[in-house]
């Protein structure tokens, strides 16, 4: 490589790239780049910050970016850590360039081995395409840990936009953590939204809960597009599906049940109309709590019965007659029996100890009573059929 300094580095990409694309999805990638390395390299966190000149700041703490980085291909460290990083396709970085470039965003890069900035220019040997490129020049930092961005051009807006795409960046409250991925509180005002190794990729309206896939799919791999937004619900049910099997502790497990008794009217969020979650949901409230199990029918058709699992402090939860039927041969979290109507009565009927009194010992009222027994049985016109009392 030539030692003569400023040397330009083609891009090989054309302004007009991603032309949808606005400031933050640029300073997205950036982001994105830097928690990667973050990651990889096990450093801090990155910071982003402002100067006193209005000028914004991404700063890692990894092993610095090389002239080689700004080539295009599947980064193999990434591809080999899937769970841990957010990027694959060795073109987020260009990506930005390439759109802070036409959105009027001046972009400068330093590191321990080179500074650069960015510029068109003719390709090489052909003075009528324009194409981005990096004007690189001799590292003003050698003793700079890692790599710093400096935007000069966007706004805080546009940065915020941008930090609101990680997870690592928001208020979100974890409500559990499993081997598959997090359970996190939904924003208040706002969907519910899904998350790849922190990134987010989906927002559900009519999810009770927002996710953190940590542990990914091929599927879902497949599915993370370059623009890396919008993915499709099909690509991230299974997961989500195993985040909530995988739920023991009771703050989930109660919220799915006071959502799985919503089923009935139609009110339930999305989660709820998957049945593998319904059965989880009862197996851990029922580990956890005093419940009875019931579907509709079973309400109105049992009702003194229920009335008596109520009045014994039992949370009588209403679910589908599919989800019941399947209940009936599942035990919860801890292997105990799931309580249905059947399993309490059993219960109730064994709960039941007799102390035999002979009639020398009932009291005067109760030997009244007792006096009675021929009559009673003479008007229901049994008393023939009975040997002894």
């Amino acid at each position: 490589m030539s030692s003569e300094w400023p040397r330009e580095f083609d891009l090989n990409m054309e302004e007009e790239l991603l032309e949808a694309w606005e400031a933050s999805d640029g300073i997205r990638e950036l982001i994105a780049n830097a928690l990667d390395e973050a990651a990889l390299s096990e450093t801090q966190e990155p910071d982003i910050f402002e100067d006193d000149e209005g000028r914004w700041h991404i700063r890692d703490y990894g092993r610095g970016l090389t002239h080689q980085d700004l080539t295009q291909g599947e980064d193999e460290e990434k591809l080999n850590n899937p769970d841990k990083v957010i990027g694959k396709f060795g073109v987020g970085l260009k990506d930005a360039l390439a759109v802070l470039y036409r959105q009027g965003v001046d972009v400068t890069v330093h590191s321990p081995y080179v500074s650069f900035t960015v510029e068109q220019a003719s390709k090489a040997g052909f003075d009528d395409i324009e194409t981005l490129h990096a004007v690189i020049r001799k590292t003003e930092y050698p003793d700079l840990d890692g790599t710093e961005v400096v935007l000069d051009g966007c706004t805080e807006e546009d940065i915020e936009e941008a930090k609101q795409n990680f997870l690592t960046y928001t208020d979100a409250t974890l409500l559990e953590e499993t081997r598959f991925g997090d359970v996190y509180e939904p924003s208040a005002d706002g969907p519910a939204s899904i998350y790849v190794t922190g990134l987010k990729v989906a927002t559900e309206a009519d999810f009770l809960f927002s996710y953190n896939i940590t542990n990914t799919t091929k599927t879902i791999r497949d599915a993370l597009n370059r623009e890396r937004s919008n993915v499709g619900r099909t690509a991230y049910t299974s997961r989500v599906k195993k985040i909530l099997q995988a739920c023991e502790s009771g703050e989930v497990a109660e919220r799915l049940v006071d959502d799985l008794e919503r089923v009935q009217e139609g009110t339930n969020h999305d989660e709820l109309s998957w049945k593998p979650v319904q059965v989880h949901a009862a197996r851990v409230l029922n580990a956890r709590s005093e419940a009875m199990f019931v579907t509709a029918e079973e309400q109105g058709q049992m009702k003194d019965l229920v009335d008596r699992a109520k009045g014994d402090g039992k949370r009588v939860v209403t679910v589908p007659d599919s989800t019941r039927r399947e209940l009936s041969s599942e035990s919860d979290i801890e292997g105990g029996e799931i309580r249905d109507v059947d399993v309490f009565k059993d219960e109730w009927e064994e709960s039941f100890e007799f102390d035999w009194v002979h009639e020398d010992d009932l009291t005067p009222n109760e030997k009244e009573i007792w006096e009675l027994k021929d009559k009673v049985l003479s008007l229901v016109g049994v008393d023939d059929r009975i040997n002894e009392i």
